[in-house]
């Protein structure tokens, strides 16, 4: 009787594998197809045309309380997570079992 449970199993995945896979080229218009690659530029040109980055003193003001709160928060997990007289009450019943 085990022998039937993966039998199907593999009579599943082999049907399911006789499947007709999609046909991906015709999602490409004739247009694209028959496009050029397009050009390799260095990496300096690309930066030269992007703007310097903008960011008020707001912003400034906003990240870096963010940061704080996150290093507070941070800290806050590092601490323990049982407090002494629990840890001491769990010890004490570990040694006298």
């Amino acid at each position: 009787m085990p022998l039937r449970p993966a039998f199907t199993i593999c009579l599943v995945t082999a049907i399911g594998a006789c499947a007709q896979f999609p046909d991906l080229d015709s999602a490409l218009s004739d247009s694209a197809a028959n496009a050029a690659y397009p050009d390799l530029l260095p990496v300096e040109d690309l930066n030269a045309r992007v703007d310097e980055p903008r960011i008020a003193p707001e912003t400034a003001t906003g990240i870096e309380a963010r940061v704080a709160s996150l290093r507070a928060r941070a800290a806050r997990l590092r601490g323990t997570v049982i407090d002494s007289p629990t840890r001491a009450r769990m010890s004490k019943g570990v040694t006298e079992s």
